[in-house]
C-alpha cells in the first residue's frame, strides 16, 4: 500500500487525506475513545460513506427479522466495486440526508450488530498481497477527521486491543475469505479480461443473499455436480455463517478453479455451465 504524505495546509492544497500514512502493527499503542459524552458524539454518523461485507449483512439482517433480498432492497446502496462493475453494497442514507439510516437521537439503533467498519473507526483496516507473495497481510492506519474529538481523550491502547474491544475479530474471520476473493479479482490484471455477467450474478449472490444461495445448494443441479453428505447439507441450511464461508468455498471454485468442494464423476467445467452453476 501506497500512501502519500499529506502535504502541508499552507501549500494551498485543496484536500487534506483524513488518513495518517504510516502503518501499524497490533501491539502500536494509539490514542482514542469514543463516548456519548464527547462533543462529537454521531458525528460521524452524519455523513456516512459505510462499505458493507457479506457479513455485515448477515448480522442486520438477522437483527431486523428480514430475508437478504429485504434487507439489501430497504438499508443499502449498489454501487460498483471496480471497472468491471463488481457488484457492492453501501450502507443506506435517510432521504435527502446524509446520515445513516440506523442513526437515532441517542445513538446507533443497531449499535451491537454495527458494520465492520464503525467498528474500526477511528482505525483503517485493509488487506494487501504484496509482490510476489501468497498470502494477505493485515495493515491498519490512523484516520483523524476535523469533527472528530477522540483522538485527544487521554486513553491509550494498542491497536489489537482496540479491535478486541470494539469485535472486529468476528468479523474479520466472517470476511476474510471473501475479502481474499476480491484482492484477487482486484490484483488479477487488465490479461484476465473482464468476468461475465453470470460470474457477477453469482458473486452477488454469494456475498449478499444467503436466502437464493441456500435456495441453490438445495436444487437437483446443484446435486448432480457437487458431493455433499447429507449432514453437510443440513449444517449448512441450518447454519448460515458456515453457509457463507462454504460461498466463498463455491465463489473460489466455480470463479478461479481453486476446488475444495468435492464434484461427482464427470462433472466438469462444462457440467456447472449446463446445470447454470458457473459462469
Amino acid at each position: 500500500m501506497n500512501m502519500k504524505k499529506t502535504a502541508d495546509p499552507e501549500e494551498n492544497t485543496p484536500y487534506r487525506s483524513p488518513v495518517e500514512p504510516v502503518e501499524l502493527a497490533l501491539e502500536t499503542q494509539i490514542q482514542f475513545h469514543c463516548h456519548k459524552k464527547i462533543a462529537c458524539f454521531n458525528a460521524c454518523c452524519r455523513n456516512i460513506d459505510i462499505t458493507l461485507t457479506p457479513y455485515d449483512v448477515l448480522k442486520l439482517k438477522r437483527r431486523l427479522g428480514l430475508t437478504s433480498s429485504e434487507f439489501v432492497s430497504g438499508y443499502t446502496l449498489p454501487f460498483a466495486m471496480d471497472h468491471h462493475n463488481m457488484p457492492g453494497l453501501k450502507m443506506a442514507t435517510k432521504p435527502n440526508s446524509s446520515e445513516c439510516v440506523f442513526l437515532q437521537e441517542g445513538g446507533c439503533g443497531v449499535y451491537e450488530d454495527r458494520p465492520v467498519a464503525c467498528r474500526y473507526y477511528a482505525l483503517g483496516s485493509m488487506g494487501v498481497r504484496k509482490k510476489d507473495e501468497s498470502q494477505v497481510e493485515d495493515i491498519y492506519f490512523v484516520v483523524k477527521e476535523d469533527h472528530c474529538l477522540g483522538h485527544n481523550e487521554p486513553r491509550q491502547l494498542s491497536v489489537g486491543e482496540y479491535r478486541q474491544e470494539q469485535g472486529c475479530n468476528e468479523y474479520d474471520q466472517a470476511n476474510r475469505a471473501w475479502r481474499d476473493i476480491v484482492l484477487k479479482k482486484r490484483s488479477s490484471g487488465p490479461t484476465i479480461g473482464a468476468p461475465s455477467e453470470r460470474s457477477l450474478q453469482l458473486f452477488d449472490m454469494c456475498s449478499y443473499d444467503m436466502d437464493s444461495f441456500r435456495k441453490f445448494v438445495q436444487t437437483e443441479g446443484f446435486e448432480n455436480v457437487f458431493k455433499l453428505s447429507q449432514e453437510e447439507k443440513e449444517s449448512l441450511i441450518e447454519n448460515e455463517d458456515e453457509l457463507l464461508q462454504f460461498a466463498c468455498r463455491f465463489l473460489k471454485q466455480v470463479l478461479y478453479g481453486e476446488t475444495t468442494i468435492p464434484m461427482r464423476d464427470g462433472a466438469g467445467q462444462s457440467r456447472l455451465n449446463r446445470n447454470g452453476s458457473a459462469p
